[in-house]
């Protein structure tokens, strides 16, 4: 989760307590629950919104990392998952679990 910025001050540096946020700058403190949490917005290597359940299409050959099998361009996968963390897509390409980075990607 990415820290809010102050409204007060409008700045990143805050602290993330339990039940508040703290800014570093300033020293305003807010609650957690009226800390505004923008939704994240997904878009494929075409600027095209994603969302749950989507079919989306490789746009290149993708190297799979820990062994030598190649995702080729134009393989599908149906009903992905948005997750946060470094790669934005979960889903089954051939049965196998798949985490894929968005700029890789098209919307079907």
């Amino acid at each position: 989760m990415t820290k809010p910025a102050c409204p007060m001050c409008e700045m990143t540096d805050v602290l993330d307590h339990a039940d508040r946020w703290e800014c570093l700058t300033c020293g305003h403190e807010w609650e957690r629950e009226t800390a505004t949490a923008e939704a994240r917005v997904v878009k494929d290597a075409h600027g095209t919104i994603l969302a749950d359940g989507d079919s989306v299409t490789l746009i290149k050959d993708l190297k799979l990392k820990g062994g030598s099998q190649v995702l080729k361009g134009g393989t599908k996968a149906k009903g992905i998952r948005l997750v946060d963390g470094d790669h934005e897509i979960s889903c089954k390409i051939d049965g196998s679990a798949i985490g894929l980075k968005a700029c890789f990607v098209k919307k079907a």
